[in-house]
């Protein structure tokens, strides 16, 4: 899908079979849909006096032939109270006109929901917006269907620029917009694929496929052996009953001199999760092919970075494996020694997010990176205390933290902080290792937390809890590409 910037010129004056117009339920038309209107003699105003389109939210409507103007047909969008758009009400907008276009036979259309800075958006974040929203919205994964459901024939979404200001905005937009919406459908078939196609394999060969296919890359890929050289008897015991061999991919991506500390993204690849000896209940558990959704974030923002040639340095660190049960896997109550040194004693098996990225966060320690971040399907009690739509935070970086904040709010990707003070480890204690890889059943979210900290230094580290965000469930089942826009606008605005 294309996204043309087309400068000056008042609404109407650009050819295209559908105009995309916002239709407020408080007031008289105004901006773009008051231009077309008085273009085409009033017909809008009249086709909303006689009750055919509504400014309620998810309302849509079509009015075909618009005269005094050069396009064929106007899809009247219902976006509420005009005081009350905002970011978050223009997506909700631009995914329902593509809601509505999809089953048309519509190839071109030039929207006009953002125009006028109607949602208090600036010129590059409403194209942002725009073009991952419709990316998003067209997005099918059925590859492994047997017949294929026909794509949409929408090809085209315009935009309007005021100015050669706003042109320059509109563009740059789209550009991070495409890159960020590549990144995001990485992701998702990552995501979406099954743990018998996606296998820690996979997911280093989809690293390799992004280095290959951008410069500025380096990877390598440690196997095994390699990580026994290294001490990670972390991350070796969750693969010990798994015949599929773990890999740890170093992605490296070079974009600003090589004097500047990188970001070091860690992303928890867990491709299949049984719960190991501590196997989980049947219901659901074929959504634990979701578990390796932070690994694929990881991914979907190297790619985009890739795609923009950013200039940042950030190394990405994925340990991959799978969780199961068998007469090697690890036992609860066995101890292990983790490449920091400190000891874990296994309580549950299942806790097993935390012991691979204990030593994907010691690893990261040799790039000497100005932030590490990890990102992980982590805990449940995420999902139980932020839903669906907040990621966890948690970091005692004051800094870092307002940083990934606002990129979660700016990419409509939003994280939410929760703590992970030290009195979160106390119910960690053990009496035969360091530390346990589990603790008190209340607050789960932030004692996992607490545990990664112990590998990680407290000053620019944060924890991204995804185990709420990272996949939909019911008719909508499947991956959603988050946190790749936060990752994505937090790596852009360092």
């Amino acid at each position: 899908m294309q996204f043309p910037v087309k400068k000056g010129a008042p609404p109407g004056n650009w050819k295209t079979e559908c105009a995309i117009l916002p239709l407020f339920d408080d007031g008289p038309l105004q901006g773009a849909t008051q231009a077309f209107d008085t273009a085409g003699g009033g017909r809008i105003a009249q086709f909303v006096e006689e009750g055919h389109a509504s400014g309620e939210p998810g309302r849509t409507a079509f009015l075909h032939g618009l005269d005094g103007t050069k396009a064929a047909n106007a899809l009247l969008v219902g976006c509420g109270k005009r005081d009350r758009f905002n970011a978050k009400k223009l997506r909700s907008a631009l995914a329902t006109a593509a809601g509505a276009l999809a089953p048309t036979g519509i190839r071109t259309a030039m929207s006009y929901l953002a125009h006028d800075d109607a949602a208090g958006l600036d010129d590059y974040y409403a194209a942002r917006v725009t073009v991952e929203t419709f990316r998003a919205s067209f997005y099918k994964f059925d590859e492994l269907k047997s017949k294929h459901e026909p794509k949409p024939k929408m090809a085209t979404v315009g935009l309007q620029a005021a100015d050669a200001t706003a042109e320059e905005r509109t563009r740059r937009g789209v550009a991070d917009g495409l890159a960020i919406a590549a990144g995001v459908e990485l992701a998702r078939d990552l995501g979406n694929l099954p743990a018998n196609y996606c296998t820690p394999a996979h997911l280093a060969k989809a690293a390799r496929g992004i280095a290959n296919g951008h410069d500025n890359f380096e990877i390598e890929v440690i196997d095994e052996r390699g990580m026994k050289k290294l001490a990670m008897g972390a991350l070796l015991s969750v693969t010990h009953g798994a015949e599929e061999p773990a890999q740890l991919i170093v992605l490296n991506y070079r974009g600003a001199p090589n004097g500047a500390s990188p970001v070091a993204l860690c992303g928890k690849g867990i491709t299949f999760d049984t719960g190991g000896i501590s196997i989980k209940p049947g219901a659901k558990m074929d959504e634990m092919k979701f578990d390796m959704c932070g690994a694929a974030s990881v991914l979907g923002a190297m790619k985009a970075l890739g795609e923009l040639e950013a200039p940042v340095n950030v190394v990405a660190i994925i340990p991959a494996c799978e969780n199961m049960p068998g007469s090697r896997a690890t036992r609860p109550g066995d101890i292990v020694r983790s490449m920091s040194g400190q000891t874990i004693e296994i309580l549950n098996t299942d806790a097993e997010g935390r012991l691979i990225l204990a030593d994907a966060l010691t690893y990261a320690k040799r790039f000497e990176p100005r932030y590490v971040i990890d990102i992980a399907t982590l805990t449940g009690a995420c999902v139980m205390a932020l839903g669906k739509v907040y990621t966890g935070l948690f970091t005692n970086d004051e800094e870092l933290a307002a940083r990934l904040l606002d990129a979660g709010r700016r990419s409509l990707d939003p994280a939410w902080r929760l703590p992970a003070d030290d009195e979160y480890g106390e119910s960690m204690k053990s009496n035969f290792a360091d530390f346990a890889n589990l603790g008190a059943r209340y607050a789960g979210a932030s004692s996992a937390a607490h545990f990664l900290s112990r590998f990680a230094d407290r000053k620019g580290w944060a924890h991204l809890d995804i185990a709420g965000t990272a996949w939909l469930e019911g008719d909508r089942k499947g991956a959603t590409g988050r946190p790749v826009p936060l990752l994505v606008d937090f790596l852009l605005n360092l």
